[in-house]
């Protein structure tokens, strides 16, 4: 088994958990999730930084010291993530004593070695990033990152000698271009090791600062807060000696926002350098999630927790929306709008509709189990050979955090599938008594939604699993061979029972929300106001919002159409539309269209309307059309909907 390491930032504990933590933190727990799918030998690490000016500040506010302000923040992190179903190996917190200690050997190692000198020092320095600026850094004589101006401190400090490794570093870069990911912040990297970085002060006084590890060789100074992050990367892993260490480190990546690439990109691995420790294997850099266009800050108060959306919409739907929808190093816009239109298009009109669809129609002519699979035709060929490669096309792109690719390849076979229901229409090979024929298609079918649920346990765990479990799949990921699924389609064995419905993703609305009316200013009253006029009603017999709110309009797909047996122009419709059976309309249309062009059409029915029989056949609900010159247009979405989707 390949070793496989993956970390996230440990967050710094100023503030609660936001959506940019919940991202990360997801995309690790996805990456991790495919590693073991793959066989990998796989360790998750994540956590809480919890030292430095910025906790101390954020203690006080609070009204308690650092420590117990840092075990509320940290526990907040820590209780998050096994509700958003991150399942990490470690949850480590720089104040746990086993990685004081690492930091401590690691600090002397460096100092035995001569690459740590004491010094005065004297420049900007920054509170919020805890760090000193150079002119040439400032804009504008401002913090890039928060736009104030730096406090000048000059103090004595120890200093790294980082210079001495820089050129190394760039050499390393250049000859792995792996190294650093996407290749956009590679090539900055770069750029910035042009430049005369100089060395790195890491250390800060015990005068202004007590909170915070204590240097091994000096007991006046503690250690600068980037020094003391980086080391629980290997400290978590027992290092120097610890059997973790040896198995995964030669697999570790790490997983960093776009604003702390300098830290990992530079200091870490000229520290690591310095102690002998070999390099991490990749670094891996994804961008911002904005909202309103503009970076999501505590200060300005556009903060999207993570949990209130995995609540309002479904953990497994918000996993699969920050993972389709940030083109991963890039930044993406996040918004409900977005959430819920994605939900829509992808999860209840594609995945859920087949699901849906598929498992009814197994229950209708196979008595709900698995069929064989007879002899393949072209149009079965056609779905094997798609699905393998969009299967393939998935795992390279998620072994390569391309997450947003991965998932529209893997969409190509879910949307396929449905195509390969409507062309090879079971409805009317069962109506032709072709069981053989019928028996192969849906054999195809839900040995593609098994493949697809599969491929899809990283990003969506528990609805995986559902959707296996609906398939009469045991799942478990000692007995999965990701690989392998690229290669064979007979997976599942004919005559497992599956379920009798499905409906994974009911389709969303999103939530209207009354904007505060802003109170006008009042105005000087007139002397002789004028008499409101009054609104004369348009319409004499209009009806309250009220009564219309009673009608259930529903979207459903016609799965037969047959002529009346007694009435020339009645049509009657076996329509899906979400329910345990399905729907018969018997519709007076039979004028305007043959019923093979209704088959598979997706059509608006009136689904709480009293039943009737229209002569002799029980008709439950109305299908909406409207008169056009020349014939008569049936009412339906514009583009495919999930079965059984409202009518708002």
């Amino acid at each position: 088994m390949k070793p496989f390491f993956i970390s996230t930032p440990i967050y710094y504990v100023n503030a609660r958990p936001h959506l940019g933590h919940g991202y990360t933190t997801i995309v690790a727990d996805s990456v991790s999730r495919f590693h073991r799918l793959k066989g990998d030998a796989t360790f998750f690490l994540t956590g809480t930084d919890e030292h430095g000016d910025k906790i101390v500040q954020a203690a006080e506010a609070a009204g308690q010291d650092p420590k117990a302000y840092s075990d509320t923040i940290s526990q907040l992190f820590k209780d998050l993530w096994p509700v958003l179903e991150v399942t990490n190996d470690q949850f480590i917190r720089t104040t746990d004593l086993k990685h004081k200690a690492c930091v401590r050997h690691v600090l002397q190692t460096v100092y035995d070695k001569g690459d740590i000198y004491f010094d005065e020092y004297g420049g900007h320095y920054c509170f919020g990033c805890e760090r000193f600026y150079t002119d040439k850094e400032l804009v504008d004589g401002k913090c890039p990152d928060h736009q104030t101006v730096p406090t000048f401190i000059k103090e004595k400090n120890y200093f790294f000698r980082m210079s001495k490794y820089l050129e190394p570093l760039r050499e390393h870069i250049e000859a792995n271009p792996d190294f650093i990911q996407p290749e956009r912040y590679r090539n900055e990297v770069l750029s910035m090791l042009k430049e005369d970085l100089g060395d790195l002060c890491i250390s800060r006084p015990k005068t202004r600062l007590t909170w915070g590890i204590e240097l091994p060789f000096d007991s006046d100074f503690v250690t600068y807060v980037w020094f003391d992050a980086l080391i629980n990367y290997i400290s978590a892993l027992g290092y120097p000696d610890g059997e973790d260490f040896r198995k995964y480190w030669s697999g570790a990546h790490h997983l960093v926002a776009k604003d702390i690439l300098k830290p990992h990109a530079v200091f870490w691995p000229t520290m690591l350098m310095s102690a002998g420790i070999p390099l991490y294997k990749g670094l891996r850099v994804h961008g911002y999630w904005t909202v309103n266009e503009t970076k999501m800050s505590k200060s300005i108060g556009n903060v999207v927790a993570p949990l209130d959306m995995a609540q309002k919409y479904g953990l497994s739907a918000f996993r699969y929306f920050l993972l389709s929808e940030m083109s991963f190093g890039q930044d993406s816009s996040f918004s409900e709008d977005a959430l819920v239109g994605r939900f829509n298009a992808d999860l209840a009109n594609d995945l859920g509709n087949l699901f849906s669809r598929s498992l009814s129609m197994t229950h209708k002519y196979f008595g709900g189990v698995v069929p064989e699979c007879g002899e393949l035709l072209d149009l079965d060929r056609e779905v094997l050979e798609l699905g393998h490669n969009a299967m393939a096309n998935y795992q390279t792109q998620f072994e390569h955090f391309q997450f947003s690719r991965a998932l529209k390849s893997l969409w190509e076979l879910v949307r396929h599938l449905n195509k390969y229901i409507d062309s090879s229409a079971p409805w009317t090979l069962y109506k032709n008594k072709d069981m053989n024929r019928l028996g192969t298609v849906l054999y195809v079918i839900l040995e593609g939604m098994r493949k697809v649920a599969v491929h899809l346990w990283p990003v969506m765990p528990s609805t995986s699993e559902t959707m296996l479990a609906q398939l009469g799949v045991k799942f478990s990921v000692e007995s999965t061979d990701l690989e392998s699924e690229t290669s064979s389609w007979f997976g599942l064995a004919p005559g497992t029972p599956v379920a009798e419905r499905s409906n994974l993703f009911p389709r969303q609305d999103l939530e209207q929300r009354e904007e505060k009316a802003v109170e006008p200013k009042k105005a000087k009253p007139a002397k002789e106001p004028k008499p409101e006029p009054k609104i004369a009603m348009a319409c004499p017999e209009c009806i309250e919002f009220e009564d219309f709110a009673k009608v259930d309009l529903r979207v459903g797909t016609v799965l037969e159409a047959n002529p009346h047996p007694e009435a020339d122009r009645l049509l009657v419709l076996k329509i899906d539309t979400a329910d345990e059976t399905p729907r018969q309309v018997v519709a007076g249309i039979a004028e305007f269209f043959k019923p093979e062009e209704l088959v598979g059409r997706q059509v608006v029915v009136v689904a709480n309307l009293k039943p009737r029989k229209l002569r002799g056949l029980v008709s439950q609900g109305m299908v909406l059309a409207v008169k056009k010159e020349g014939g008569l247009a049936l009412l339906g979405p514009s583009s495919e909907v999930a079965n059984g989707g409202k009518v708002s």
